[in-house]
């Protein structure tokens, strides 16, 4: 084993403390408000309002008012609830709130979010922003037609974190301020009242219909159409659902089953009594049933276990079910019931802080083609209320002692964000464990794989598809150098790994780097799981197999171009710590939000600068890797420390033999035959010459004698040639004769 330069081991340390830690958020300051209010007019953000008030301590608000009369409130959404976005940093929305609890307003004032200042167009995130126009904070209801995120369907990260802060934020400064009817004290203490579980009678259908006990929410297709017009959505306006405007879409009906007199009427004394052993402590049971031409289930809960079309609103509380939730019914116990041809029980779990005495909605998600893998959402809700006589008055709270709180209230209500991604994107995140123990299966078991390589190559081009096309594509999971630098700048500021977990992918991706780094150094990220690198690869495969002659740069200009990328990352990292937003910017050098995360759908000379890289590495193989790349850079650095040394040579390479030298696609083996780790791509070629008998030098020699050796120790005889006759006998023998 040759000896490795001696880096600095606090560098190293470092850099891979960064590797393993892209996961840090900033936390914001305490009322930044005041900095901010200079960026929208009063009316921007609360209809009619004039002029604003003095500010609120708690919650941090300022008041808004027309003349003498209060119209609402302003707040920015990073002072009261987490806004920490993929940069790391907050997102900032300054958010009018009307007096009845309503958003009237939103705007985004501050971010460095990288996928909105040099991806998507920022006009989309304001679009997003108006559509949160009228939500009502008092029951967490979207406003008619309005738009939700679609955590399911692969939501950026931004604009999830931006619909959950808000929403969040408005949620708390109504309870503080005891907007819209609800009182102070509501707010505070929470349901005064439980379930009455001695009132257990059977009823009718009607009567549970007449009572509230069970309620509706009917659509037609004129119904959903309209939404879809108010949405703002020109091309799902286009696309309207068949049928005439009065045709039923879907006719949904809800109730709480849990409930002791709605569950036995509707389920039945004996399917009631399944239910009653099902749900353990603090959970609750919601029977939903349909009928039309637009199922509430969907089929996502049969891929993934998902229920990803409805969802129930409470407070603060977001509830979305899985398949282990589900219980199907076939048939409705209530005299008088129509028939369903779907009907499901839901059970809500005891940790989502769902409360069974107060009032709550069902949000129905209905969706629509726009193109090939574009959706468009609606949401339309029903709310529901326990009836009064299934209710009876709580018994007085014991005291809580001094300064203690509850998980609840410390979580604001509502599951924290990144869990429910996780939860809702289990199948991906399946996926990728999937490829990254199947590429540590390959690197683990390499000797064996290199000695054949025809199966080699089939399992490298399979791998990168994959890598492109399902990771890359699919999943937008491309690192890039701007995780670096926002966590370089998070170093001084609150440590969080919450904004990077709402990515799951790419948090699996980075872990997995970051511990591949101690095996094998940047090769397992830069050769195999890099969506641009597997495109370039790929791309001038192709155009060798099409005949375009590869141009090999000579040694002494490819030995001074490798220096280049790692003028670029440090360039990039030393003005990040003068400034982010400028930094995350010319990060643009990476073509990999272009051609990976936009598929190329963006302005044009980003294209044409992402096409030319892709143009170029027809004749040089991964030029870009080997010569702009920051990310590559800033990963060779840590991958210095690797602990083992899995790459083989022969003590003939380099001094008698420069054969894997001269094959090796990015150059990354000196002409004296050590290979630059800081290079090295790690695509095994080298290793299936080192085993090959016919092609490695070495090992030719090797067979050579050995062949020699075995025809020295055969003999003639019983009709074989002279060298067949020997091959019975040992050596010893063949001397003899």
């Amino acid at each position: 084993m040759r000896a490795k330069p001696n880096f600095p081991k606090t560098l190293l340390v470092i850099w891979l403390t960064v590797l393993l830690g892209i996961a840090s958020g900033y936390g914001a300051n305490a009322a930044e408000i005041g900095r901010f209010l200079d960026k929208a007019s009063p009316a921007e953000l609360v209809p009619g309002a004039d002029r604003l008030g003095p500010a609120k301590a708690d919650p941090p608000v300022i008041p808004a008012y027309r003349g003498d009369e209060l119209v609402g409130y302003i707040f920015l959404n990073s002072d009261i609830a987490n806004s920490v976005g993929y940069s790391g940093r907050p997102i900032q929305v300054l958010v009018g709130l009307t007096v009845d609890g309503k958003i009237s307003g939103a705007k985004l004032v501050a971010h460095h979010e990288p996928i909105v200042l040099v991806g998507i167009p920022e006009a989309k995130i304001v679009g997003f922003l108006a559509g949160l126009v009228g939500y009502d904070a008092v029951s967490m209801t979207a406003p008619a037609g309005g738009r939700g995120p679609d955590i399911i369907s692969g939501a950026t990260v931004t604009v999830l974190v931006i619909h959950d802060s808000v929403t969040r934020a408005a949620a708390q400064v109504t309870r503080k301020l005891g907007l819209g009817g609800l009182s102070m004290a509501q707010a505070e203490t929470g349901p005064q009242r439980s379930i009455d579980v001695g009132k257990s009678a059977v009823e009718d259908w009607q009567t549970l219909l007449g009572d509230g006990s069970v309620r509706r929410l009917h659509l037609t297709v004129g119904d959903v159409n309209a939404a879809f017009e108010k949405s703002g959505d020109a091309e799902a306006a286009r696309r309207p659902a068949a049928g005439a405007a009065e045709d039923p879409f879907v006719d949904l009906y809800v109730a709480q089953v849990s409930v002791p007199t709605i569950g036995r009427s509707l389920l039945g004394e004996a399917e009631y009594a399944n239910l009653k052993q099902r749900l353990k402590e603090g959970q609750q049971a919601i029977l939903v049933a349909g009928v039309g031409a637009y199922s509430f289930k969907g089929s996502g809960y049969v891929r993934g276990g998902i229920f990803d079309r409805i969802q129930i609103n409470q407070d603060t509380i977001i509830v979305r079910f899985r398949d282990r939730d589900h219980h199907r019914l076939r048939t409705l116990a209530a005299e008088g019931a129509p028939a369903f041809p779907e009907i499901g029980v839901f059970t809500v779990p005891a940790e989502s802080g769902f409360q069974a005495a107060l009032p709550w909605r069902l949000g129905l998600l209905v969706q629509r083609a726009t193109g090939a893998l574009s959706k468009a959402f609606v949401t339309f809700e029903v709310s529901y209320a326990v009836p009064e006589p299934y209710l009876t008055p709580l018994p007085p709270p014991r005291p809580v002692p001094t300064g203690a709180t509850t998980s609840a209230s410390q979580n604001g209500g509502r599951t924290a964000l990144w869990k429910s991604i996780w939860e809702n994107n289990l199948p991906s995140i399946a996926a990728g464990l999937f490829g990254i123990l199947t590429l540590t299966a390959i690197f683990f078991f390499q000797s064996q794989l290199v000695k054949r390589p025809k199966l080699l190559d089939i399992v490298r081009l399979s791998f990168l598809t994959y890598t492109l096309v399902w990771l890359g594509w699919w999943m937008n999971a491309q690192l890039s150098v701007v995780n670096v630098l926002a966590f370089s700048n998070a170093l001084a500021s609150d440590f969080s790994w919450e904004y990077f977990l709402m990515d799951p992918l790419v948090f699996i991706l980075w872990f997995a780097t970051a511990a591949a780094l101690l095996f094998w150094g940047r090769g397992p990220f830069c050769g195999w799981l890099c969506p641009f690198g597997a495109l370039q690869e790929l791309t001038n495969r192709i155009a060798r197999t099409l005949g375009v002659k590869q141009w090999r740069v000579p040694w002494g200009l490819h030995e001074r171009l490798w220096p280049v990328k790692y003028m670029i990352f440090l360039a990039l990292f030393g003005l990040s710590l003068y400034d982010l937003a400028l930094a995350e910017r010319l990060s643009e050098v990476e073509p990999f939000k272009t051609a990976i995360v936009l598929k190329f759908v963006r302005d044009w000379p980003y294209v044409v600068y992402a096409g030319l890289l892709l143009v170029v590495g027809l004749f040089v193989e991964r030029f870009f890797c080997r010569y702009l790349c920051p990310l590559g850079a800033a990963l060779a650095i840590p991958g210095r420390i690797r602990m083992f040394e899995w790459l083989k040579r022969w003590p003939e390479c380099g001094s008698q033999c420069h054969r894997c030298a001269h094959e090796c696609p990015v150059q990354s083996i000196h002409p004296e035959g050590h290979i630059n780790p800081n290079e090295c791509i790690y695509c095994l070629h080298c290793q299936e010459l080192y085993f090959d008998d016919h092609r490695c030098p070495h090992n030719i020699t090797v067979r050579l004698k050995r062949e020699r050796r075995t025809a020295l120790s055969r003999r003639p005889g019983d009709g074989q040639t002279p060298a067949d006759g020997l091959a019975a006998k040992p050596l010893a023998a063949a001397r003899q004769d």
